[in-house]
């Protein structure tokens, strides 16, 4: 084991739980129960206490009630059952009537746990009265819904409550609209496509609110998959869905709820919340599966698919937000003046008596920086990346107030290398942001300017890589690698324009000879090959907005399993999509109509008129398990003041990070398949965790030895802890990157005459 990884397994920023209780008598801060809750020396002694069986099918949602005296759980048995807490036993087990997968349940506030409420597959939401039970018999209780809902046209994901509201519940679902029940109101409503269907209960009509990219007006239906109400600020309303954009709405600024019969713009919302790395991509998969507030209500947390779960800053009018526009996305990665400050320092933190032991350690900790600095640069000589990337987090996303900007500086320097030699996913992107923030602090820093360089070859964008390169040769003449890199690079460019030169002509010779005729799928493929070779490392909207003639477009999207857990082995399924380039600004997008005028001339005023928003930028990153299987993976807050979070993962596994940090604390086995849901007790340290098996997990702090690994000891496990996320980096980079092309190459299809469409075959492999 490192000595970097043996530093960072011994030391936490919550310091020791016997000192933390010492100080309970002089501190004045809020109960120190908050604090010892989720305490890291009882995190890492975490074990499987109880598996709860009473479900017949997976466990999609789980909730606690206030007091968290009760667990509530949905399956795909469209039974909602209700557990005790103390007794770790089955209450009741109600058949619900849903027709399909319930994938969310919820107690009603301020009703004495006797209000439950479940949404479904079958678009439908449902209300029960636990008093109306005929019997105390934990199985079989069938009784009829107080409230019915059926004016969702498709699946139910995500239902929200507000803290001491008894008389209203919110559903989120993929026809794009998230609707306000209010029970007052009335008890059931028609049926979707009814003649006298006239609900009026849609909040936020979406159906015309996805974004491909920061620099597009919404056009698309966003599918909503997630949703959250900040228990400190009700009227924040928090939703997550089909596109890399969460939405942050105030519910006091919205126009009252409206008929689903009458199509509305979406709301403008409050803030964006976005990765900037993420806020360019133009790939469908890319979505939400899960958003929710801190239990303090000033972060948020936003898991996706295909990706990792990240946490950002809510705006709450303060000047400590990270912010980006459209501009800036693309700053990032060319070679100009920089700002001195690129990021918003942490605003001051109050002193309390008991932090004034931590100010005379102030030395202390500065000394155990710089041994985690040294421990790190000597993970990259080591091999032993993962662990030299947690020192640096240590270090400038620790508790240390000032490390002073050249040690700063140093260790952006380093975790920037070290990101480069790793190569998860997105770690090229963490290195330029980095290089960014060394550059702002050093703008004559050689090493940020040749791993900036580094970074940009490993984008493919050698132009603005060789800027880069020849800035750190002019700012160290003497460098070997900055001058090898530099003809390296330019000997590529020479041979990419030659090759481009002779893919030109050769793509001529093949549209004169047979013009408006596609032949086969390889033949598209080549031509967007081309196409996109055309303006070699040029700016993306360069490439998109060719007007050659009779150019198509390949819309594709692949997916692995549905969301109940189905084997991937029984088949993935692909949606192939064809159309002349610029058809797109004349199709109809959103569900149910059209999203708007249907004139090419009032659709390019719309794009020309369009301003991107300003988005809220990622804190922290939490990698290390994997979201690609399902679209109901939780990423949650842990505790009262939510210092830790976690999440399920594909692997079967679920994973614990520092919040601060961002180093994996815990990791625990505990699906045989997929775990999807991490929910934690209200006020104790105990965990539960569901997925595709049919039973619930209930987690203590019960093990004999601290671990990494629930019931492992310290030591040789960090290699088992390593090698399981590097497995689950694997299958995120080939199933979102490599396998939609794997399977694109089993599809031949039969030729046709442009503007014709013949169905595909499955080629014989």
């Amino acid at each position: 084991m490192s000595r970097a990884s043996a530093t960072l397994m011994k030391n936490f920023s919550d310091g020791n739980i016997t000192d933390l209780v010492d100080s309970r008598n002089i501190d004045i801060r809020n109960d120190i129960n908050h604090r010892l809750q989720m305490h890291s020396s009882l995190i890492q002694r975490l074990s499987l206490e109880r598996q709860l069986e009473g479900h017949q099918g997976c466990v999609n949602a789980v909730a606690w009630n206030s007091s968290g005296s009760l667990l509530i759980s949905g399956s795909d048995d469209t039974q909602i059952n209700i557990w005790s807490y103390s007794s770790r036993k089955l209450l009741h087990s109600i058949e619900t009537g849903h027709s399909a997968n319930i994938f969310c349940t919820k107690f009603v506030p301020e009703t004495s746990d006797e209000l439950v409420v479940s949404g479904a597959g079958d678009a439908e939401v449902r209300l029960f009265n636990l008093s109306r039970l005929s019997t105390r018999r934990p199985e079989g209780n069938a009784i009829e819904p107080s409230a019915l809902f059926q004016c969702h046209s498709r699946r139910v994901k995500k239902l929200a409550v507000e803290v001491g509201n008894p008389n209203v519940v919110w559903s989120a679902s993929e026809d794009g609209t998230l609707r306000q029940h209010d029970f007052r109101e009335g008890a059931s409503c028609p049926p979707v496509g009814s003649s006298h269907q006239e609900c009026r209960n849609v909040l936020l009509d979406l159906r015309c609110g996805a974004k491909k990219s920061l620099a597009d007006p919404p056009k698309q239906c966003l599918s909503l998959k997630s949703c959250d109400i900040s228990t400190t600020r009700p009227h924040l309303l928090l939703v997550g869905g089909s596109d890399a954009f969460a939405r942050l709405y105030d519910r006091r600024m919205l126009p009252p709820p409206s008929s689903c019969q009458k199509k509305t713009k979406p709301p403008p919302c409050v803030d964006y919340f976005c990765p900037m790395h993420l806020s360019d991509r133009r790939t469908p998969s890319l979505h939400l599966t899960h958003v929710t507030f801190s239990p303090i209500g000033e972060e948020v947390l936003l898991s996706y698919s295909g990706e990792h779960a990240y946490l950002m800053d809510v705006n709450l009018g303060g000047d400590s937000v990270m912010k980006y526009t459209v501009e800036d996305v693309s700053k990032q990665l060319y070679l100009a003046p920089i700002s001195s400050k690129t990021e918003k320092e942490a605003p001051a933190q109050v002193v309390f008596p008991n932090d004034i032991r931590r100010r005379r350690n102030s030395s202390a900790m500065l000394r155990k920086c710089k041994e985690l600095i040294q421990a790190a640069e000597i993970s990259l000589e080591v091999t032993n990346y993962h662990y030299g990337i947690e020192a640096c987090n240590d270090v400038l996303d620790g508790n240390v107030p000032d490390i002073g900007p050249q040690l700063r500086h140093e260790c952006l320097c380093i975790r920037a290398a070290l990101f480069l030699k790793r190569k998860w996913k997105n770690d090229v992107h963490m290195a330029i942001r980095d290089c960014n923030k060394a550059r702002s602090i050093d703008t004559s820093s050689f090493k940020a300017h040749f791993y900036m360089s580094e970074a940009l070859l490993q984008l493919g964008k050698h132009r603005e890589a060789l800027e880069y390169a020849t800035a750190a040769q002019f700012l160290a003449p003497s460098n070997s690698d900055a001058a090898e890199r530099v003809e390296s690079i330019k000997e590529h460019l020479a041979a990419a324009e030659a090759e481009k030169s002779n893919k030109d002509n050769d793509g001529q010779s093949r549209s004169e000879g047979r013009p408006g005729r596609i032949r086969s799928l390889s033949d598209i493929l080549y031509r967007s090959e081309v196409n996109s070779d055309a303006s070699l490392d040029g700016p993306r909207s360069e490439r998109e907005d060719s007007d050659f003639e009779g150019e198509m477009e390949l819309d594709f999207e692949a997916s692995m399993s549905g969301d109940d857990g189905q084997d991937i082995d029984s088949g993935p399924h692909i949606n192939l999509r064809f159309r002349r380039r610029g058809d797109s600004a004349r199709e109809t997008s959103c569900a149910n109509g059209s999203c708007g005028s249907t004139s090419s001339s009032s659709s390019q005023n719309d794009n020309t008129s369009y301003q991107p928003e300003t988005v809220i930028d990622m804190k922290q990153r939490y990698v290390g398990h994997c979201n690609v299987g399902t679209d109901i993976k939780q990423a949650s807050f842990l505790g009262q003041r939510g210092e830790y979070v976690a999440s399920g993962s594909d692997d079967g596994r679920w994973f614990i990070w520092e919040k601060r940090t961002g180093r994996l604390i815990k990791m625990l086995a505990g699906d045989e398949a997929v775990v999807n849901c991490v929910q934690c007790h209200p006020f104790d340290c105990t965990i539960a965790t569901s997925g595709i098996d049919n039973t619930i997990k209930i987690w203590t702090p019960e093990a004999q030895v601290p671990s990494i690994v629930a019931g492992g000891s310290m030591g040789p496990e960090t290699a088992d802890v390593l090698s399981a996320m590097e497995n689950n980096q694997h299958k995120l980079s080939r199933t979102r990157n490599v396998l939609p092309f794997e399977l694109l190459e089993r599809f031949r299809m039969h030729e046709f005459a442009e503007g014709t469409l013949h169905p595909f075959e499955c080629a014989q492999t």
